[in-house]
């Protein structure tokens, strides 16, 4: 009897938290510069996966990032918002490498991570999207985006 090939790819935070997210769940990603109010343009997945991983950050020029994914109930719209992860990250542009940090999906971490102008955008946008899934979801969802 033969062995079983070895896999070629280690499943990371990033892929189970793939795996635990089915196609019918909406999600959608915010990348932020650190302390930018207004999100980029490009997703995580955009930007970040598409690069190297780092192995050394001398002589790299590194900017640091936030990454917000907001989970809900439905499929191109949602009817719920349900949960939200954060993660940092950093990334030298012109050499297109850079450090994923795990994704954090705790509240009060999350609350720590995200400033008060990230929580405002996030929080207008979900509101004007989907007034619906907003009312529908649970005050622990909410409670993310209370300013203190």
């Amino acid at each position: 009897m033969s062995e079983p090939p070895i896999p070629k790819r280690i499943p990371t935070t990033q892929s189970a938290y793939n795996a635990a997210t089915s196609d019918t769940m909406w999600k959608k990603n915010f990348l932020f510069r650190h302390q930018d109010s207004t999100p980029l343009a490009q997703t995580e997945q955009e930007l970040f996966h598409d690069t190297d991983p780092a192995m050394d950050s001398a002589g790299m020029q590194l900017e640091k990032f936030i990454s917000v994914w907001v989970q809900g109930d439905g499929d191109e719209t949602p009817t719920a918002y349900t949960n939200l992860y954060v993660r940092t990250a950093t990334l030298d542009v012109q050499k297109r490498a850079g450090f994923l940090q795990p994704l954090q999906g705790r509240t009060h971490q999350i609350k720590q991570m995200l400033t008060p102008g990230q929580k405002s955008f996030l929080r207008d946008w979900l509101t004007t999207t989907s007034p619906q899934a907003w009312d529908s979801s649970e005050d622990h969802f909410k409670f993310i985006f209370d300013m203190e």
